[in-house]
């Protein structure tokens, strides 16, 4: 179906190649840096992810940029060229700035193209949960929804995209400064597992400290029995995304496949990519479904 705009997203929303061409979604690319290297966050295209996640674990030092202006302007511009209208939506702006780089791009390119509408929204979400909240909006595009619609829907229901994540490594935690040394030394000791959400300014927030894996599975699970839309009822999709732990991911994803029995098709799971995965590390796995609205 031909579309009289573009939706648009950065590479963190942690699908696939495929599935982003799939769905018509052009995006634009982060930056990693693996010991000081250069590279582009592709999806695993220009290195594979198996190889980005042992480099970590081998002791590689790993670090991030923000999609700069230039960038947004050329990626945005392609499409403007094109006679099509852009809504983009951003990384959260509680885990990165970029969004401030393209808004500033946004405001230049409009008046380059007063006849063109190029909006630019934070996403509040991140990973495959920002995925999740770019899926739905290709399939109201698909549904016949104008831009002007879509962004309408989006302001609305942003924070209905619930992320509940936790990690079974503390070590990369520790070594991004968002856990002490002390903290991750006596949590990897005691097998702690801190069960994380994204809030509703889209921030990063520890919400309890579980011991061992299977809990922290089953807690996981618990969590989108009392969020989930329609509770056991649920019949939207849900996403997981694994950072090089697909065992867990799988367990997750059978648990709720039971559970849900009206959710719509299988669980797909992701992996999450080098920028998000630069500061969880291997061994991180986030759950991602369409639920109660984040307050706190």
């Amino acid at each position: 179906m031909s579309q009289s705009y573009y939706i648009s997203a950065c590479s963190t929303v942690d699908l696939t190649n495929d599935y982003m061409k799939e769905r018509n979604i052009p995006y634009v690319s982060f930056q990693y840096f693996l010991d000081e290297v250069p590279h582009k966050d592709d999806m695993g295209e220009s290195m594979s992810l198996r190889e980005f996640y042992d480099s970590m674990r081998e002791g590689s030092m790993t670090s991030t940029s923000q999609v700069s202006i230039q960038a947004y302007t050329e990626h945005f511009e392609k499409m403007l060229m094109e006679g099509k209208d852009v809504l983009h939506m951003t990384l959260s702006s509680g885990i990165s700035g970029s969004i401030n780089s393209a808004l500033v791009a946004a405001e230049e390119l409009r008046e380059k193209y007063p006849e063109r509408k190029l909006y630019v929204e934070d996403s509040f979400a991140a990973s495959s949960g920002y995925g999740l909240l770019m899926d739905e909006l290709a399939d109201r595009r698909d549904a016949g929804a104008t831009i002007d619609e879509l962004h309408e829907w989006v302001l609305e229901n942003r924070l209905k995209c619930n992320h509940w994540f936790f990690t079974t490594d503390l070590t990369y935690l520790v070594r991004g400064g968002r856990v002490s040394k002390t903290s991750g030394a006596i949590g990897n000791f005691l097998n702690i597992c801190p069960l994380l959400n994204v809030d509703y300014m889209g921030r990063l927030i520890a919400r309890e400290k579980i011991r061992g894996k299977k809990k922290v599975i089953r807690r996981t699970l618990e969590m989108m029995k009392e969020k989930a839309r329609d509770g056991l009822d649920y019949s939207g999709k849900v996403f997981i995304c694994n950072s090089d732990c697909y065992e867990d991911a799988k367990e997750l994803a059978d648990m709720i496949e039971e559970t849900f029995p009206k959710m719509d098709g299988s669980v797909q799971i992701f992996n999450i990519g080098t920028v998000i995965g630069s500061h969880t590390g291997p061994g991180t796995v986030a759950l991602f479904f369409w639920g109660d609205e984040r307050v706190d």
